[in-house]
């Protein structure tokens, strides 16, 4: 992973980016992270610094890129 960042949110508790499959991974307060392919570092960087993570997610992550847990 090329970096990870710890971030407030009721439900995200950290985002990284992973340089070499292009991920966004987003690590939940439930225990699992998600993987979502294809997203730009920049918006990843966006997203981790948001002050909403959230809302960051749901508006230009999800349904946008594919996802998959790991």
């Amino acid at each position: 992973m090329s970096w990870k960042q710890n971030v407030f949110s009721s439900h995200v508790e950290a985002v990284g980016f992973d340089d070499a499959t292009g991920d966004l991974l987003i690590s939940w307060k439930n225990g699992k992270t998600s993987a979502y392919a294809g997203v730009p570092e920049d918006l990843a960087q966006q997203v981790a610094n948001a002050p909403s993570v959230g809302q960051m997610i749901h508006g230009l992550i999800k349904n946008n890129y594919p996802h998959r847990y790991v």
